[in-house]
C-alpha cells in the first residue's frame, strides 16, 4: 500500500515519499499503537535536534543548507581553519 501510495504523489505531485513516511509503516508492521507513532518519531531524533543546539549555542548560527549539493567542484582550494 505505501508503494502504492508513494507512487501517485509521485506521478501526481512529483513528491518523493521521505523515511519518516515509510517509518509509520514500518511502526504498523511492528504493531505499534497508531497514538505512539508521534513519540516514537520525536524520540528517535532527539539526538539530532540536540547536537543542532548545541551547535547554535556555541557560536549563535543556524545551520541550514541553502542550496543544492551538485558534486565537488574541480580545482577547489581550502584555506586551513586556523588562516581564516
Amino acid at each position: 500500500m505505501s508503494e502504492t501510495i508513494a507512487g501517485y504523489m509521485k506521478e501526481k505531485k512529483g513528491l518523493n515519499a521521505n523515511v519518516d513516511f515509510y517509518s509509520a509503516t514500518v511502526y504498523y508492521s511492528l504493531g505499534l499503537p497508531t497514538d505512539y507513532f508521534t513519540p516514537v518519531f520525536a524520540i528517535s531524533r532527539t539526538a539530532g535536534w540536540t547536537a543542532h543546539i548545541l551547535e547554535q549555542l556555541e557560536d549563535n548560527r543556524l545551520y541550514r543548507p541553502l542550496s543544492e549539493y551538485t558534486g565537488h567542484p574541480v580545482g577547489l582550494t581550502v584555506t586551513p581553519i586556523e588562516q581564516r
